[in-house]
């Protein structure tokens, strides 16, 4: 249940207090007039649809990349296996820095630090693994484990960069601005719709409730902007491509 209530955080609470504030300020002083809404609607949907259709394609590309990334190291793993010319120890070897590189990129896809240093060093020790074992990997083995090895790399450079480049920042704020001045626009205009004479809490229900449909998808889009981190309800179970999952 905790991770449905996850999309309510302090920005539901300002909007919240905003409209409860701005209603009682507009009954106070009995500020009523209409305009046409469509313009703040374009204002606000249309960007907040933009971000969360871009922070979705993002997701669906990071799940092909994982996919690919480890697909890439087991078949490397069964290349070193099932090789009848490496010994047990140097098979043992193997995993254990495939594991390690598996290990590397997952965990710095889970922090938001944008350094992936511990995978480039974990990249490297399998390489130099390899030169130092080259007398036992040789002739195809050798070539087909670079071959892979390529699209190792070409995958995770891409989820690197997807957990380090977001949808646009400006974007993003500019919308959450709408978000927040929207009842001071919106408010008078419900009251003059409803009517200043009739019971004040409807006002207050209806722009409640815009509010929090608008905060709730804008907090959606956001935890989306990180779907590695296991902290909204459609993040990526980074288990599941584990390199020794069960």
């Amino acid at each position: 249940m905790s991770r449905y209530l996850s999309i309510i955080n302090f920005r539901t609470l300002i909007t919240l207090i905003l409209s409860l504030l701005v209603p009682f300020v507009a009954y106070q002083f009995r500020v009523v007039y209409n305009i046409d809404l469509t313009l703040m609607s374009i204002a606000i949907i249309f960007p907040l649809v933009f971000t969360i259709r871009g922070a979705f394609r993002r997701r669906e590309k990071a799940l092909e990349h994982l996919s690919l990334y480890r697909a890439s190291l087991k078949t490397i793993d069964n290349f070193i296996q099932f090789s009848p010319k490496i010994d047990e120890q140097c098979k043992n070897e193997g995993n254990k820095k495939i594991t390690e590189l598996n290990n590397a990129l997952y965990n710095h896809l889970t922090t938001k630090i944008e350094d992936p240093s511990e995978f480039d060093n974990a990249y490297e020790g399998f390489l130099d693994f390899i030169r130092a074992n080259s007398d036992k990997i040789t002739g195809g083995t050798r070539e087909k484990i670079f071959r892979f090895l390529k699209d190792v790399l070409d995958s995770a450079d891409n989820l690197i960069a997807i957990h380090s480049h977001r949808t646009p920042i400006s974007l993003k704020a500019y919308c959450l601005i709408f978000i927040y001045i929207f009842p001071v626009i919106y408010t008078p205009t419900i009251i003059n719709k409803i009517g200043i004479d009739n019971p004040s809490w409807l006002t207050y229900f209806i722009v409640i409730l815009s509010e929090f449909i608008l905060i709730s998808l804008y907090n959606i889009q956001d935890q989306m902007e990180h779907p590695f981190d296991d902290d909204g309800l459609d993040d990526i179970k980074l288990k599941l491509f584990s390199i020794k999952r069960k």
